[in-house]
């Protein structure tokens, strides 16, 4: 093992119990890794809590992910993981299987309707980035103000000129391949001058096909005329350096942990399986922002460790310390309760099991917001068959889409939207190729070669759209607890209340519109098919839909103005408990049409700043737990 994975310091119980800590957070995702790594930078003593096991920074961790997914026989997005009960992640394939009106102790997530919520998220260090597409997009200004603009949801308390220069930190860490021209034409402002620290990832062939036939097509909403372009998206994957970023110094990608070239993480290599695992680490994830954290020498990591409760001095307000359940196995319910002491608290899990923790602790706040205003991207998907082959399976999962109606003043009627093309076929919508092989041999009766050519012709040719809708801050969306729903540890499961209100309705019906017209253009058979069985299925001025989870879970700890419209400040602070942050997506007021990493990542390091000058503080430098 090399120096640099020595530097990981994995911690006990009894060093935890006779230590003070500077800083304890909860969560080794990307939330808590930016938190860990800029805090320890600055000679502050840093304790991490994660809930899930701990697999090392190396390759060989990493293959051990692949290997396992390469195993598992439903290929979803926790595949790689193996299923741990002591802290139990959700897993779309479990909501597929609930009975309308009916719990399972398999999904961990229950589902209390209206709809059944798919998403999912992942509880093993590096968190949710183990899993995600990779795509990141800014937010647009207009998505700030929502309210102000549009009457919809609730506005941030800033302004996107107040959040842009954390966008390039953010950038920065993450090693972001972009287009600056693709994204100021779709109303994303820059800094003068300002290139992606790596150059664009080529739009596939796919991309390409689609873009001849699309590109002068034009159509109408709301009496504006918007124009179906397609451009790039951002990634956090490694591309080519741009020679121009950081004033012409260039931009050199991160590796992870350890010395030998292998293990840095590749350059892209185009496959289109990227989601949930890069094979060759091109994929940003938040191991390698922890590796920067753990060469401080002064961040320890106690992993198999469930927060359980936030204990707080009923006379001051302050936070004193994190009650958690630590297992040894997670084949066995055995555990030990210990507490995590600190001076300064970072709850960055994520947005449902941040809410959860707060209220297992009876922690509600002023506002009475906390678990409030879930929200998530729900996706409407369309697919068809392209006239000629087109590539499909060649390119990371989604290079390209359109993203003309992301802002319009349309939005004061309905959700605003983005459409991805995906370069992976069917796979969300239908399973296939599963599905086409069942299809094939027990429809068509073709076996053989025949059913080899029959496959080859129709996955080149699939073409699948996935509509990213708006979803805006509802109170009635929410995240809840039960005494009646408890895990293996008997921590509470999250109760899940979910529903799709008509201002995104109509969008899925204007969406619609638009996958039938861009078929139409591409000459692509429409295959669409939405199954009133589906657990997302719901009706809407009489025609069915289905939308499926964008796995981009916010809202539930809102940021705002005062202790009354929200949970939390702009610095993500807690306004009733002082020492306290919830940092991540639940801080966000709207999520508008970008995935929400980078946001998040971002907030983070505005978070710092200030957490910083916290601990300097008289208050906070001379605490005693």
């Amino acid at each position: 093992m090399s120096q640099k994975q020595t530097s990981v310091q994995l911690v006990d119980l009894q060093t935890v119990a006779n230590t003070t800590y500077d800083v304890v957070i909860v969560g080794a995702g990307i939330s808590g890794a930016v938190v860990a790594k800029e805090l320890s930078e600055q000679g502050n003593q840093v304790l991490i809590l994660e809930a899930g096991s701990y697999k090392d920074l190396t390759l060989a961790g990493f293959q051990s992910y692949v290997n396992t997914f390469y195993t598992a026989v439903e290929k979803d997005n926790n595949a790689p993981f193996p299923r741990n009960p002591n802290a139990p992640s959700p897993r779309s394939p479990d909501v597929s299987k609930l009975i309308p009106g009916q719990t399972d102790a398999r999904n961990y997530l229950v589902q209390q309707g209206p709809l059944a919520l798919d998403s999912s998220y992942t509880r093993v260090t590096g968190g949710t980035t183990m899993h995600w597409e990779g795509k990141t997009p800014r937010m647009i200004p207009d998505d700030f103000k929502t309210r102000t603009l549009h009457g919809q949801g609730l506005d941030w308390p800033m302004e996107y000129d107040e959040i842009m220069p954390y966008y390039r930190i953010a950038e920065n860490e993450l090693g972001i391949s972009g287009s600056v021209e693709d994204q100021k034409a779709i109303g994303v402002p820059f800094k003068e001058g300002y290139v992606y620290p790596m150059q664009n990832m080529p739009p596939s062939y796919l991309d390409q096909k689609v873009a001849e036939k699309l590109d002068d097509t034009k159509i109408e909403l709301n009496g504006e005329t918007y124009q179906l372009e397609v451009k790039t998206f951002p990634q956090a994957r490694n591309g080519v350096p741009h020679p121009d970023y950081n004033q012409g110094k260039g931009f050199i990608p991160d590796k992870l942990t350890s010395v030998h070239p292998v293990e840095y993480g590749e350059r892209c290599q185009g496959n289109a399986n990227c989601t949930p695992l890069c094979p060759v680490q091109a994929k940003y994830d938040a191991r390698r922002t922890l590796g920067k954290a753990f060469r401080t020498n002064r961040v320890h990591l106690l992993s198999q460790a469930v927060a359980s409760k936030i204990e707080i001095n009923s006379e001051n307000g302050h936070v004193t310390a994190v009650q958690f359940k630590h297992y040894q196995d997670s084949d066995s319910p055995q555990h030990t309760t210990a507490t995590a002491k600190g001076r300064l608290f970072v709850i960055a899990a994520n947005a449902v099991e941040n809410a959860r923790l707060l209220l297992a602790s009876g922690i509600k706040s002023t506002s009475g917001l906390v678990g409030k205003n879930l929200m998530d991207h729900p996706y409407m998907l369309a697919w068809g068959l392209m006239p000629k082959a087109t590539g499909t399976m060649r390119g990371p999962i989604c290079t390209s889409g359109i993203s003309a109606f992301r802002q319009g003043s349309f939005r004061n009627q309905q959700a605003a939207f983005a459409i991805d093309i995906h370069n992976d076929g069917w796979g969300w919508a239908t399973g296939s190729p599963y599905s086409e092989v069942l299809d094939i041999v027990n429809n068509k009766n073709k076996y053989g070669q025949e059913l080899r050519q029959e496959l080859i012709s129709r996955i080149s040719r699939q073409l699948l759209l996935a509509f990213m809708i708006e979803l805006p801050a509802d109170p009635s969306n929410q995240i809840a607890i039960d005494p009646k729903y408890t895990d293996r540890l008997g921590n509470y499961r999250p109760l899940v209340s979910f529903n799709v209100p008509d201002y995104c309705r109509q969008t899925f019906a204007y969406a619609r519109h638009v996958s039938r017209l861009i078929f139409q253009r591409t000459g692509a058979e429409d295959c669409t098919h939405y199954d009133p069985t589906d657990y997302g299925y719901f009706t809407y001025k009489g025609e069915g839909y289905t939308f499926k989870g964008g796995n981009h879970y916010a809202g539930t700890h809102v940021m705002g103005t005062n202790k009354h419209n929200s949970v939390v400040d702009k610095y993500q602070r807690s306004w009733d408990h002082k020492n306290l942050y919830l940092v991540g997506a639940g801080s966000m007021p709207t999520i508008g049409t970008s995935n929400t990493t980078l946001t998040l990542a971002a907030l983070c390091f505005i978070s710092t700043e200030q957490m910083m000058k916290d601990l300097k503080s008289q208050e906070l430098r001379h605490a005693v737990v």
